[in-house]
């Protein structure tokens, strides 16, 4: 990567751009070489625990010490080792006389290491979308005691009607079409914990989703993992699922209760737990295995004598669900190779390291670059890494998180997902001027992104973040067609020049921010603050 003689620094303004470092080319050949390499047959779906993930770990370590990066693990290595336990459940789900096909009907898990769980005669609840939001007037859960029972609640938000156009949703709760915190599976089963509840089943419908029942199944059908723990997890219950629609429909039917009317009563404020009437006896045997999973982190240290002590962490999941030999056809088809998700974040995170590194002077604070593992399965290097930080977090200004590069060709917008929630927006939105290319919030809300990534975890412990999304039309394509499934693979058609303008977009932001005087603050209506 050349850069001229000089360098023009950035303003020290957090929010306001005068002056832009000269920015490399992003090499859109090399993008696609290192997706080619993680997404390949042998690097076998590169799932956390397994031979995936050594290759996947080395040929990383290998990268960051190509380019010259230091380790970013403060013992001297390129590693920070985030202890799992890998879970394969196979459960039992029977009520009355009903039994349940595990996959075809249901997923259901578990995140503590019990060789056995038996959640017998548990009686089932429907909590509506089982959300307390005080700032909404909302609460699902009226103060019921829920001990031990098993919870049925519906997926997002609720979908509250405007007062003012019935047919629109009102954009004063819940975000209207957005799908926030409330809206996602973990806040669902965080509840569900908090409560007492034995177990909780979330209802699958694709259309709310925005994804079909198959990423479910691919998603939690098979091993699992947990962060390893001496005690249970307090943000799931003994046993957590999703039920497909029609087989929900069939068990409010068996409870003499219509589906569809009691979706509607759970669009009022006024809706408390409603008994079911009937008993679930759901189990999970489990083969429980240790896993020693990895980060790898790298670092650029920075080059002002006091700021060199805060941390701009750029972050990339390089992991994916690894080979179901179950699946029909040859081995190169019983692997999720994870082409988009999430080996074009990788590239890109070893594009941009390698950006930084051609500059001829650090920036002022230090760069962190960390490719973090097991976000498949709940965000949970990320969670690791937040709660076992190599860098403190107060001394962390911003989380720029790269998931699913657009590999479909240049846009006029940037989408910006979690746009409005901290003045880090302003900072995107001034380099994609220079670019010609105007910041716009996430046409897709109702998918509800912000909440998917990485970047959750580092928001929740009041880390400003930049997230970008790629543009709606192709990406609604793709998760239709290929995310999380096995044909999400190298295309011959893909077109890198969007790719290369958002990684040179992402890394401008980082660099601005690491020589700000003033570093990004959340804005007072985000849920998410420093503490």
């Amino acid at each position: 990567m050349k850069f001229p003689l000089s360098i023009l620094l950035l303003a020290s303004s957090a929010c306001v751009v005068h002056a832009a470092p000269a920015v490399p080319k992003f090499d859109g050949a090399a993008l696609v070489e290192q997706i080619s390499t993680l997404a390949s047959d042998e690097f076998e779906g590169r799932a956390p625990g397994t031979n995936g993930e050594t290759q996947t770990i080395e040929y990383l370590q290998q990268q960051f010490k190509k380019l010259g990066l230091e380790p970013g693990n403060p013992d001297g290595t390129y590693l920070q080792t985030v202890p799992l336990a890998g879970i394969s459940s196979h459960p039992t789900l029977r009520y009355g006389s009903t039994q349940l096909k595990f996959g075809e009907d249901y997923v259901a898990w578990t995140a503590r290491a019990d060789k056995q769980i038996e959640v017998a005669d548990s009686e089932l609840v429907f909590v509506g979308y089982g959300v307390q939001a005080p700032e909404f007037k909302w609460d699902d859960y009226k103060g019921v005691d829920l001990k031990g029972k098993t919870l049925v609640m519906l997926i997002n938000d609720p979908p509250v009607p405007d007062p003012k156009k019935p047919k629109m949703l009102d954009p004063a709760v819940f975000g209207g079409h957005a799908v926030t915190w409330y809206g996602r599976w973990n806040y669902k089963f965080e509840m569900a914990a908090k409560m007492g509840a034995a177990a909780a089943l979330i209802v699958h419908e694709t259309k709310t989703a925005g994804y079909p029942y198959e990423v479910v199944v691919n998603g939690w059908g098979r091993e699992n993992f947990a962060l390893k723990s001496s005690k249970p997890d307090g943000y799931m219950p003994a046993i957590a699922g999703w039920l497909q629609n029609e087989r929900a429909c069939d068990l409010f039917k068996a409870a003499g209760k219509d589906f569809a009317e009691l979706k509607q009563q759970a669009l009022s404020r006024n809706f408390k737990p409603i008994p079911l009437g009937i008993k679930i006896n759901l189990a999970t045997v489990n083969a429980v295995r240790e896993v020693a999973s990895h980060n790898v982190v790298a670092r650029i240290a920075g080059s002002d004598p006091q700021l060199k002590n805060e941390v701009v962490v750029y972050t990339a999941h390089w992991d994916h669900f690894g080979i179901d030999e179950t699946l029909p056809g040859p081995r190169t088809q019983q692997i999720f190779h994870g082409a988009v998700d999430n080996a074009s974040g990788v590239a890109g995170l070893l594009q941009i390291a390698k950006a930084y590194k051609a500059m001829p002077t650090p920036p002022k604070r230090s760069i962190l670059f960390v490719a973090t593992t097991a976000e498949e399965r709940g965000l949970l290097g990320a969670q690791y890494y937040v709660r076992h930080p190599l860098y403190p977090i107060s001394k962390t200004i911003l989380n720029i998180n790269i998931d699913g590069l657009n590999l479909w060709g240049r846009t006029r917008d940037v989408e910006l997902s979690g746009m409005g929630k901290s003045s880090a927006d302003d900072i995107v939105a001034a380099i994609a001027a220079r670019q010609g290319r105007v910041v716009k919030p996430d046409s897709n809300v109702s998918y509800g992104s912000y909440y998917r990534g990485d970047q959750l975890e580092f928001a929740r412990v009041g880390i400003p973040t930049i997230y970008l999304r790629s543009s709606a039309g192709k990406l609604l394509n793709y998760t239709a067609q290929h995310y999380h499934t096995v044909s999400d693979t190298v295309q011959a058609n893909w077109n890198t020049s969007g790719a290369v303008e958002d990684l040179s977009l992402l890394f401008q932001a980082g660099y601005q921010a690491a020589q700000a005087k003033d570093q990004p603050k959340w804005k007072d209506s985000a849920e998410f603050q420093r503490h």
